[in-house]
C-alpha cells in the first residue's frame, strides 16, 4: 500500500510524518525506515526507527532511487513501513510521467513484499493524478 501526505511547502507535512512514524511503532511488530534528504530530523525520530539520508548515496535519477528502495526492502524481511519524506526530491521526480512510474513501482514492491510506503509530496491534493485520490491519507 502507498499512502500520500500532500500539501504545499511549509504546510507541515514533515511534522505530520514524524508524528505518524513515531506513533506507528505502537502497532507494528516489524521494522520501520525513514528516508530523508538530510539528518536534520534524527533526534525527532524514535531510536527504533532507521533514518537513511539518501544524499549519502549516489542516487541521481528515479530508476536509481527505486533500485535503492529495493535494496532496503531486500535486506530486511521484517520491514513493515517505509516513510519517504520530500518524495519528489529524494526520488528525483522531474515530471508527471516520472511520478506515475515511481508510484506504480512502489505499489508493486509494496504488494510483493508486504511493505507499506508513506510519502510526503509537496503539492496540493488537486495537483495529484485523479488515480491517487484513494492514496491520500492527509491533505494539508
Amino acid at each position: 500500500m502507498v499512502e500520500i501526505i500532500c500539501g504545499q511547502k511549509g504546510k507541515g507535512k514533515t511534522k505530520e510524518m514524524l508524528n505518524l512514524v513515531n506513533n506507528s511503532l505502537n502497532g507494528l511488530a516489524g521494522n520501520v525506515v525513514y528516508i530523508d534528504k538530510s539528518h536534520q530530523h534524527m533526534l525527532e525520530l524514535n531510536k527504533k526507527i532507521r533514518l537513511i539520508n539518501v544524499t549519502d548515496y549516489p542516487v541521481t535519477n528515479g530508476d536509481q532511487f527505486l533500485g535503492f528502495v529495493c535494496g532496503i526492502v531486500s535486506q530486511d524481511n521484517d520491514l513493515e513501513e517505509v516513510y519517504l519524506d520530500s518524495f519528489l526530491q529524494i526520488a528525483c521526480i522531474k515530471d508527471d510521467s516520472d511520478y506515475l512510474k515511481a508510484i506504480e513501482k512502489l505499489n508493486i514492491i509494496s504488494k510483493k513484499y508486504d511493505t507499506k510506503f508513506i510519502l510526503s509530496v509537496s503539492c496540493d491534493e488537486s495537483e495529484l493524478p485523479h488515480t491517487d485520490a484513494a492514496k491520500i491519507a492527509v491533505a494539508l
